[in-house]
């Protein structure tokens, strides 16, 4: 349960404004909103006092000495969009990510909190969250329970007392999600542990079951998972509503599958529509060019979904499954001033958009800045060593080939040992995952990313570690040497000079600047992947993912090659 924020004297004052004792900050007048309880539109005013709602209905207050009139006859009012399940760390930052968002009505994030996790202590992770906390802006958390890769001494960073604390906040709704499901399967009693800890504080625990079999589903459920948004069909999404699992449809740069979940949820009759939510997991930043939760709604309205059941998608069924229908996703006496002012019902992107009572956007333009944030806490990269060149030792007789942009096989490498470039051309090239520390390299080969590029180097992975990738082992080096000039990135580079970059100054792995600008830079690195031979969907995701065990079949970690089905390592990292 969300923390309440409002001291007596707040409330006092609040209840003053009802007596006409204070004036309310702004009133809405003649607001045709969403009532989500009712699930109808209502005429009404909306009286405000500074974050909170006091009061909707048809009265005027007596007394408004000093305050905002706005008259919003005509328009159409809904609350707050609200993001269940996102990954603030994909390029952007969740300070750049939130103030984006913000601008096309998604006023709350659900967030990972793994980056936190895996690069800063919890006490100066929490530091970064109670500042964020100060936006005008709704953060809530998740608490992972595993790294979602291999990593030597994990156990140490997802310590008991470390999830521990991050389960005692207050602004930690859920554990998850799950990536490693088949620890429980196994016989994983401190994940268990966890799970029931969680939900002993009334938090929820959140899936990652992709292609999940009927009887698995019903061992997890039985585990403690409450939801899950890996369903690909409507016939998955009804395995989970029929076994009391809440399911969030996802549209994502790489699973764009609403459209189609909800066609076949409109085709089979389903009366479901109060039990669903609604995700982007974590898109790289192109793929918001035209919207967060609105981008979602849209794609509900565009297929036939009835409007409100859209909106109620993307607010009060997110708000009532988290227990904080109190506070938000509802345009209701005692809630956060948290609203989007629309032309029509039918057009989710917002004219203007307030939070916690304050206007971020004003007829179509922007007009509240977020004050800048001090990233400095979580350290930079600081790469202190250089590679050598026997760190450029590829004689592994095991390559990773890529099926899709996250789903990598192995295959029988035969690259010359002592070889310097391979042809270009080929859909072979030169893999290595490098300490961020220097400690440690993994050798291989990788089929499939690319037929020309000569040399990538990327500080954004799973583990913040260094992946290369190339077939020149010279230009490898070069963007190896830029990476580190930059103090973190993507960078890409052919015969000795750089293509295309993205600087990720904030420990590596984190943009620091306005969204629109990143996403200039990843079209352009994109559009020059895809110029040589990047023939997948999304590459930030395949950096993001040939680390991740929770994905089939093989994957390069920090403690070697793995063989996720067996739940072994192939072949082992190499100190330096």
């Amino acid at each position: 349960m969300p923390e309440i924020k409002w001291k007596i004297k707040n409330i006092r004052d609040q209840v003053a404004v009802i007596d006409g004792k204070l004036a309310p900050t702004i009133v809405l007048k003649n607001a045709r909103y969403l009532h989500s309880m009712f699930k109808q539109w209502m005429t009404g005013n909306i009286w405000i006092l500074n974050d909170r709602i006091v009061y909707v209905g048809e009265e005027l207050p007596s007394n408004m000495q000093g305050t905002e009139m706005v008259d919003v006859a005509g328009k159409t009012i809904v609350p707050g969009y609200i993001e269940p399940h996102v990954h603030p760390y994909q390029l952007y930052n969740p300070h750049s990510f939130a103030e984006f968002a913000g601008q096309t009505g998604t006023t709350t994030f659900l967030s990972d909190n793994m980056s936190f996790v895996l690069i800063s202590q919890n006490k100066k992770a929490f530091s970064m969250i109670d500042k964020l906390n100060q936006l005008p802006f709704s953060f809530y958390w998740w608490s992972r329970f595993d790294s979602q890769t291999e990593l030597e001494h994990e156990e140490d960073i997802f310590s008991n007392e470390s999830v521990l604390e991050w389960l005692e906040r207050h602004d930690v709704l859920l554990g998850g999600e799950l990536t490693g499901w088949p620890r429980l399967l196994r016989g994983d009693d401190q994940m268990l542990y966890w799970i029931q800890s969680a939900k002993h504080k009334g938090k929820k625990i959140e899936g990652h079951f992709p292609g999940a079999s009927e009887r698995t589903l019903v061992k997890m459920r039985l585990f403690g998972a409450d939801g899950d948004h890996e369903a690909m069909t409507a016939d998955e999404v009804v395995k989970r509503i029929q076994h009391g699992i809440k399911v969030t449809l996802r549209h994502s740069s790489i699973r764009p599958d609403l459209p189609n979940l909800l066609k076949g949820i409109l085709e089979k009759e389903l009366h479901i529509f109060d039990h669903l939510m609604m995700t982007t997991d974590g898109s790289t930043p192109s793929f918001h060019q035209d919207g967060v939760m609105d981008k979602c709604i849209q794609v509900a309205l565009d297929v036939g979904v009835n409007p409100i059941d859209a909106y109620q998608m993307a607010s009060y069924n997110v708000a009532r499954y988290y227990n904080m229908a109190s506070l938000h996703g509802m345009i209701a006496t005692g809630r956060y001033a948290t609203l989007n002012i629309l032309k029509d019902e039918f057009t989710p992107q917002p004219e203007s958009v307030l939070s916690k009572g304050v206007w971020l956007k004003r007829d179509g333009e922007q007009v509240y800045t977020f004050p800048e944030m001090d990233w400095s806490i979580l350290g930079d990269l600081n790469i202190h060593f250089d590679l050598q060149d026997d760190d450029f030792q590829f004689s592994m007789p095991i390559g990773i080939e890529m099926v899709n942009d996250v789903i990598t096989k192995p295959y029988s490498a035969k690259v010359p040992a002592h070889k310097k470039e391979l042809p270009l051309g080929e859909n072979e090239s030169y893999l290595m995952l490098v300490d961020r520390n220097g400690k440690w390299r993994v050798n291989t080969t990788i089929k499939g990313f690319d037929t020309h590029v000569k040399g990538f180097a990327s500080s954004y992975s799973n583990t913040g570690d260094l992946i290369l990738i190339g077939k020149s082992i010279a230009d490898i080096k070069q963007a190896f040497c830029e990476l580190k000039n930059m103090n973190g990135g993507i960078v890409l580079v052919e015969d000795g000079e750089v293509v295309a970059s993205i600087p990720l100054p904030i420990a590596g792995t984190m943009y620091n600047g306005p969204v629109e600008h990143l996403i200039e830079k990843e079209i352009a690195l994109k559009e020059a992947l895809r110029a040589r031979g990047y023939r997948h969907s999304d590459a930030i995701y395949t950096l993001l993912f040939l680390q991740s065990t929770h994905l089939p079949y093989i994957r390069v970690t920090p403690r070697g090659i793995f063989d996720v089905m067996k739940n072994t390592v192939m072949l082992p990292s190499v100190m330096r």
